[in-house]
Parts: structure tokens; sequence; C-alpha cells
């Protein structure tokens, strides 16, 4: 394998995220300064592009084979049985991410179909919401294309 495997929508999403959190906090910091008051959109828009970061810095952390597990009984299993398990890790993962992006997605569905709106801008809740499951599906992809690498042995085991 050259170099790491890409996730590039993620990266870019989670940059884009992360410098726009940078830009309005540090407005606000100005602003706050300069006149004693705040930007009243800043903290709205704050939580909702950390979410999004983190969950395509997940994304990320699944394709470059980063997350934390502990690979003590991985390495100590022979080949055969370290597939099942790489498999039933998969299959694990697999169970969460696919409950999340089933009920995000629903929940998505439900605030758009009653237009509730955020409690700080008035904006459509759903603009928020739909970001878990898009995320979420991003990550099972992910996800999938790890465990594929893995039992191919193209990825190291031990990150």
């Amino acid at each position: 394998m050259k170099g790491f495997p890409d996730a590039r929508p993620e990266r870019w999403l989670g940059a884009l995220s992360l410098i726009v959190i940078s830009l309005i906090s540090l407005g606000n910091v100005i602003t706050r300064y300069l006149t004693g008051g705040s930007f009243s959109f800043t903290e709205e828009f704050s939580v909702f592009l950390l979410v999004v970061l983190t969950f395509a810095g997940a994304s990320v952390g699944l394709r470059r084979n980063r997350h934390i597990r502990i690979g003590f009984l991985e390495r100590a299993l022979p080949g055969r049985w370290r597939s099942g398990l790489v498999l039933f890790q998969a299959l694990c993962g697999l169970t969460v991410l696919g409950l999340m992006t089933w009920y995000g997605g629903k929940l998505a569905w439900q605030e758009y179909q009653w237009e509730s709106l955020s409690p700080g801008l008035g904006l459509p809740q759903w603009w928020y919401l739909v970001w878990l499951p898009v995320l979420s599906a991003a990550m099972v992809w992910r996800l999938v294309q790890q465990t594929r690498d893995r039992l191919k042995g193209d990825l190291n085991n031990d990150a």
C-alpha cells in the first residue's frame, strides 16, 4: 500500500470545519474585546461544526486504521482466528454505526417534517441533524474499507 489510504472528502470537511470554527471564534473574541458584546450565532455554529469535525475525523481515523484498540489478543491468535476476530470487530462497529445512521436519519426526517427551528438562530433544525446520518454512513463505508484491508493484510494490525 502506498502511503495512507485516502479519505479526502472527510479530510476536507474536517479542515473546513476547523477553519470556520477558528475564524468565527477569533471574530467573536475581537468583537467582545472591542465592543463588550459578542456575535450571537457563534456558539450554535461552533457546536455544530465541532460535531462535524469529530465525525469527519473519526471517519479518517477508520480509513487510516488509527482508532484505539487492544491488539494483544489479535497478535496472539493464529491467522484464521485473527480473521474471525477482525470480522467480529467489524460487525460490532457496523452494528453501532448502522444504528446511528438509521436513527440519525429518522431524527433528521422528523425534524424536517415538524419544521423545528434551532433555539439560537431559528434555522431549520434538520440542517444540523442531517449530517449525523451522512457522516455515520461515511464511517460505515470507511469501516468496510478498513476491514477489507486488514483481512488482506494491507494494514498494520498494531495501530
